[in-house]
């Protein structure tokens, strides 16, 4: 299965992706590009170091943002990806593409959706409203993309809990290391091995 991987930061579920194709906990499956809509994103210089093509999509790049969707869905077209994973992907996924790889995008979302998600809802953002809201648990999801915005079906989730002492930026660290790095890796897996879940 060939993977494209849409990233617009650090890239550290894209590192959990590379390693896991590496010591084998994701079989049968390849990235084939990596896109980047941050010509600084981090992430960028991770897929060079492991050899994979990267490249930056950028809405400054483009007049208006229909040029910039048409030129996001040509740019995965071109690396004719089986499945595109968005980890870390902050830009809104345009229909034409979802209609394009219809059940053939999945995200991963720093809570357990329905909750914290969500137009507005990104990044340390989750995490913050989980600590006011004053939840004991929160986790990581993996969803397929469809037109909303974190509105596609479960495909997995794994819970982290909440410790007294958290900050966002501690908790987010720990659902990326709990949640996010082992699930992401093994939703990729079970499409590779068995198709559509």
């Amino acid at each position: 299965m060939n993977i494209v991987v849409c990233v617009s930061g650090g890239g550290t579920n894209l590192q959990a992706i590379i390693d896991a194709i590496g010591n084998g906990t994701i079989t049968n499956t390849e990235i084939v590009g990596v896109i980047s809509n941050n010509i600084n994103a981090y992430a960028l210089k991770r897929a060079e170091d492991a050899g994979i093509k990267a490249i930056c999509v950028s809405p400054a790049d483009y007049p208006d943002r229909e040029a910039f969707n048409d030129g996001l869905l040509e740019a995965v077209k071109d690396m004719n990806p089986d499945l595109v994973v968005l980890a870390g992907f902050l830009v809104k996924i345009p229909p034409q593409m979802v209609a394009e790889y219809r059940d053939r995008i999945i995200n991963i979302h720093p809570s357990l959706i329905p909750s914290f998600c969500g137009v507005g809802y990104y990044g340390l953002k989750v995490h913050e409203a989980a600590l006011e809201r004053g939840v004991k648990v929160t986790g990581a999801t993996v969803h397929y993309v469809d037109e909303g915005t974190d509105t596609g079906k479960i495909i997995m989730q794994k819970a982290v809990y909440i410790e007294p002492t958290d900050t966002a930026e501690t908790l987010q660290k720990r659902v990326m290391e709990q949640a996010e790095w082992i699930i992401l890796p093994q939703a990729i897996n079970m499409i590779a091995n068995k198709g559509k879940v």
